[in-house]
């Protein structure tokens, strides 16, 4: 279910440094448990970000877009097809209250570059040697696999994020296919 290509624009180079500007795309899967219900998904999405904004697409299986998603520092707006735009403050509270569950959107601006913020607010900067973190809003980050795990500073091609619960969702399980 994982298995799936992924591209990157010679922005994300494998070189050391955390860069502002990228473009990826890739596969996602999501699982958790709602109301004694175990629910899930999956799809591809492309992953635009510049400074001071980001712009997510998530399509289906098939490659149909089922939402966008937006987010600036000022706010977050998903659309999908059929339905009114909704906005919220910041993307972690837009994400919950229209999926479900939380696309972890502001902590994936790091992770999908291996790094992160570690539960004592330390940056992390994962590697094939050192490649897990609790982070400081709760979620366990596993960096699986590198597209090229000899470079100075990695950058992932397979991240597993876990958190045992959020609000109603139970054991949420994302995985990531850069």
């Amino acid at each position: 279910i994982l298995a799936g290509c992924a591209t990157t624009s010679s922005n994300v180079a494998t070189v050391g440094a955390y860069r502002d500007s990228i473009d990826l795309s890739g596969r996602l899967s999501v699982n958790y448990q709602k109301e004694g219900r175990q629910e899930s998904l999956t799809g591809n999405y492309d992953w635009t970000q510049r400074p001071g904004r980001v712009d997510v697409t998530l399509a289906n299986p098939l490659g149909q877009t089922i939402a966008t998603i937006e987010v600036t520092p000022q706010s977050a707006t998903l659309t999908q097809s059929g339905r009114a735009r909704v906005s919220e403050a910041d993307i972690d509270t837009l994400t919950q209250r229209t999926l479900g569950w939380p696309l972890p959107v502001a902590g994936l601006r790091d992770w999908l570059q291996g790094y992160a913020v570690d539960a004592q607010g330390q940056r992390f900067s994962a590697s094939p040697a050192r490649n897990e973190v609790v982070t400081q809003d709760g979620w366990r980050l596993r960096f699986v696999e590198w597209q090229d795990p000899d470079a100075p500073q990695p950058v992932p091609r397979l991240i597993h994020a876990d958190r045992a619960a959020v609000g109603d969702i139970q054991d949420l399980q994302i995985r990531i296919v850069v």
